[in-house]
């Protein structure tokens, strides 16, 4: 099964140290408990996975690994046919060895429009809530991040992350860990922590803002990106039993309206530095996703709207900090 104890070392030393209070005891109670139906498949897939260190590797402008000599044909076949085991993959995109995996979100490009406005991540300890498969943590290395921790409770996801690790030559500078941040102590230790893509799914999203700004040192930076509507400060859209075909989406604000949100849980220097359109550029179906994406959430007779009469998703990132 994964093996966390790569992890476990890395924080014994420094500011994460209390988390082994609590993390050892609930990753074994899941790995006893709570594992999906198809974990062994998706872990098996892992297991055959080659181990390759990769010659060039670049972490900057992508997720790309390249081998010295190039893969035979049939090893690239080999590698591809057992990355697609994991399917579905929805952030990214991965270039790995010359197998492209051609994700469902350009999430790349998130990362282009939110990159020039966040505090430079050199040096720094990193928590991303909600990560999915682990895309940004690779790109936060990249950016120069000293250790990046992922969270999110979709084992699909740790499954993929552990495969890309792999074929990223066993890489510890990243984790992943299956556990939503409700289950995360205060541990004020993390000097970024960002959330991409949670709050809209969040039943008390005030609760989940004073649950991020718990995981921050004092000065900490929060970087929160998340569906909003175009309205001023009171403006609250709260859709019913779905939103663009999800079912758990309960409150998306305007982007002024969750500066307000931000302020009232104690955050400072409140910034809106982004905010745009998703389009069929950044979402939408290829030969990795089987399933629906974007194109079939909207009104097929008016784009602005999603298939509920909704408006389209406007995405927004938000900058703060903890005083």
């Amino acid at each position: 099964m994964i093996d966390f104890g790569n992890f476990y070392q890395h924080i014994a030393k420094g500011p994460l140290a209390p988390w082994l209070e609590t993390v050892p005891a609930q990753l074994a109670a899941w790995q006893r408990e709570s594992l999906h139906g198809q974990f062994k498949q998706w872990f098996n897939t892992i297991q055959h996975l080659p181990e390759i260190t990769p010659y060039h590797l670049d972490l900057l402008h992508g997720v790309s690994a390249q081998a010295q000599e190039p893969l035979s044909s049939g090893q690239q076949l080999g590698i591809e046919k057992l990355l697609r085991n994991l399917m579905p993959w929805r952030k990214g995109p991965f270039s790995l060895y010359g197998v492209n995996i051609d994700t469902e979100w350009r999430s790349d490009l998130k990362w282009d429009r939110l990159l020039p406005h966040i505090s430079s991540l050199e040096g720094r300890t990193i928590l991303d809530v909600g990560c999915g498969s682990g895309y940004h943590l690779w790109r936060m290395i990249g950016a120069g991040a000293h250790f990046a921790v992922g969270i999110d409770p979709m084992q699909l996801f740790l499954c993929q992350f552990e495969a890309v690790r792999k074929l990223l030559g066993n890489d510890q500078r990243a984790h992943l860990l299956p556990l939503g941040i409700e289950q995360l102590p205060e541990l004020n230790a993390f000097d970024t922590v960002f959330s991409m893509g949670v709050l809209y799914h969040r039943r008390s999203p005030l609760d989940h803002l004073w649950q991020l700004k718990n995981q921050l040192v004092p000065e900490g930076e929060l970087v929160l990106e998340t569906l909003v509507v175009e309205g001023d400060e009171n403006t609250v859209l709260v859709p019913g039993e779905r939103y663009a075909q999800m079912r758990n989406v309960y409150f998306i604000p305007s982007a002024l309206g969750l500066k307000n949100w931000l302020e009232k849980c104690g955050f400072v220097d409140v910034r809106i530095v982004d905010s745009c359109r998703t389009t069929s550029e950044e979402q939408r179906r290829t030969s990795w996703l089987t399933t629906e994406s974007l194109a079939d959430f909207l009104d097929p007779y008016d784009s602005s709207k999603t298939i509920e009469g909704y408006p389209a998703p406007l995405r927004a990132v938000l900058v703060a900090r903890k005083p």
